[in-house]
């Protein structure tokens, strides 16, 4: 059977995945780019843009990985947009279409959770948008009749991630601890106690100053 993956997510070292304050301009909220420092400098970032150059150490490795195998993307609203509630005006509304420009970089169906649901947007590159409202379970059988015998990936944000792992429904995760602390914002593992006792921990640290955690569940 396929498995659910977790690639690249970076917290805290206080455990957040993401700052208070998201909005259009900051979708990080107050942490900004800190938390994803050492993933845009990667050559594996910057090919996502079309850009040359980048580097090629540990955490590319572990960046690159992020891409083969997987069928189809989960990932929170938040993760999609700054907008909260209805869908209209404010920030975008229906006319909102991602971070990522119009050629995402997922190029495989991607199901977004939202308690208000919306037509599907088709971008290019293979990404269509799905709007679903759905809890884990539910969200992966969607998700894996679309990704076929290929992985299905669970993006993010903080509360997404931590739903999913709530749920026991995570086979393989990649978390990057990042030396910074925010104070405050979307935590990872609240309400997740013993959580470690489901998988084989390893990690490798990084000259960029990161350690990466790679989870698999035994």
């Amino acid at each position: 059977m396929s498995q659910v993956r977790v690639h690249n997510f970076s917290i805290s070292l206080d455990g957040f995945g993401t700052g208070i304050g998201q909005s259009l301009d900051a979708p990080f909220g107050h942490a900004g780019g800190r938390l994803h420092e050492w993933f845009f400098a990667t050559r594996t970032f910057r090919a996502m843009h079309g850009e040359s150059g980048g580097t090629t150490g540990i955490d590319d490795a572990f960046a690159r990985a992020w891409l083969p195998g997987i069928g189809a993307e989960i990932m929170g609203r938040r993760k999609f947009g700054p907008q909260l509630g209805p869908w209209n005006s404010q920030d975008g509304g229906d006319e909102w279409k991602g971070w990522w420009g119009a050629d995402p970089p997922f190029h495989t169906p991607v199901f977004v959770l939202t308690h208000h649901p919306r037509p599907p947007i088709e971008m290019d590159g293979g990404t269509t948008f799905y709007f679903i409202d759905a809890g884990p379970a539910d969200a992966l059988d969607i998700a894996r009749k679309a990704a076929g015998e290929l992985d299905i990936r669970v993006g993010g944000g903080p509360s997404t991630v931590r739903q999913f792992l709530a749920a026991d429904i995570v086979d393989q995760m990649h978390i990057v601890v990042v030396p910074i602390l925010l104070g405050r914002g979307e935590p990872l593992w609240q309400g997740l106690e013993g959580l470690e006792q489901r998988f084989a921990v390893e990690s490798v640290t990084s000259p960029s100053g990161v350690t990466h955690l790679s989870f698999t569940r035994r």
